[in-house]
C-alpha cells in the first residue's frame, strides 16, 4: 500500500483501508476494536444532495434532515427548477432559514445556468472540484468536503469546520479541549492520503458514544 495510492474507495476496499490506518495509529484500532466499522455513507452526487449538505451546515444532522423530508415532500422530486419556483414562505414552511434559503436559490440558479454541472465532478481531481464548488455562494470548504466524502468517494479529505470531528478527535486523542483545529490538522496529516476514512471512523466514534443511530433520508 505505501506505493500505491487508492483515490477512491467503495464497499470493496473500505474495511481494507480502515484496517491499515488502524495498524498505523493506536487511537483508531482502539476506535475499531470498541465500535466496528463505521458505515460507509454515502449520498447521490446530484443537486438534491447539495441541498441537503447545504441545509446540515450548522445544525444538527436530525433537523437538516427533517427540512429535507419537508422538501422532498412539498416538491416530490428535487430540482432546481422546481427548487425556483417555491416562494420563500414555501421554503420557510420547509425549515429553511433565511440565509439558506439564499443559498438554495444560487445553487439552483448556478446549475439552470451550467456554472455548476455536477456530473462533471467526478472527473475532476479533488482541488478542481473545491475550487468549482467554492465559487457558489452558500458552499464553503465543509460542504465541500462532504461532497467529496460522500458522494464522490475521495479517499482524503478532512473537514476541519465540522464540530463532531474535532470534538471526537479530541476524545479518542485525550487531547484538552483547548486544543486549536491548526493543531488537530497537523495530527491528522499522519492518516494521509487515507483521512476520509479516519474521518469516518472518528464520526462512527462520535455517535456510537452517543446512541445516535443516523438513518438517510
Amino acid at each position: 500500500m505505501k506505493h500505491h495510492v487508492i483515490n477512491t474507495f467503495d464497499t470493496s476496499n473500505f474495511h481494507m483501508l480502515c484496517n491499515a490506518l488502524a495498524k498505523k495509529d493506536a487511537t483508531l484500532q482502539a476506535v475499531l476494536d470498541a465500535y466496528g466499522y463505521p458505515p460507509l455513507w454515502s449520498r447521490q452526487p446530484n443537486f438534491a444532495t447539495l441541498i441537503h449538505i447545504i441545509l446540515e451546515q450548522q445544525v444538527s444532522l436530525a433537523s437538516a434532515k427533517a427540512a429535507f423530508v419537508q422538501l422532498r415532500n412539498t416538491l416530490g422530486t428535487i430540482t432546481p427548477q422546481q427548487l425556483l419556483l417555491l416562494s420563500d414562505e414555501e421554503l420557510k414552511a420547509c425549515y429553511f432559514s433565511r440565509q439558506k434559503i439564499v443559498y438554495a436559490r444560487h445553487l439552483s440558479q448556478a446549475v439552470i445556468e451550467g456554472q455548476l454541472v455536477i456530473e462533471q465532478l467526478e472527473h475532476l481531481p479533488n482541488q478542481k472540484v473545491q475550487e468549482v464548488l467554492l465559487k457558489i455562494k452558500g458552499i464553503g470548504l465543509w460542504t465541500a468536503d462532504v461532497f467529496m466524502m460522500m458522494c464522490l468517494h475521495r479517499c482524503d479529505c478532512f473537514p476541519l469546520g465540522d464540530i463532531a470531528l474535532i470534538k471526537s478527535v479530541k476524545e479518542v486523542k485525550d487531547l484538552p479541549a483547548t486544543t486549536s483545529k491548526e493543531q488537530i490538522e497537523l495530527l491528522a496529516q499522519k492518516w494521509k492520503p487515507y483521512r476520509t476514512i479516519a474521518a469516518f471512523m472518528l464520526w462512527h466514534a462520535y455517535l456510537q458514544k452517543r446512541n445516535i443511530v443516523y438513518q438517510q433520508p
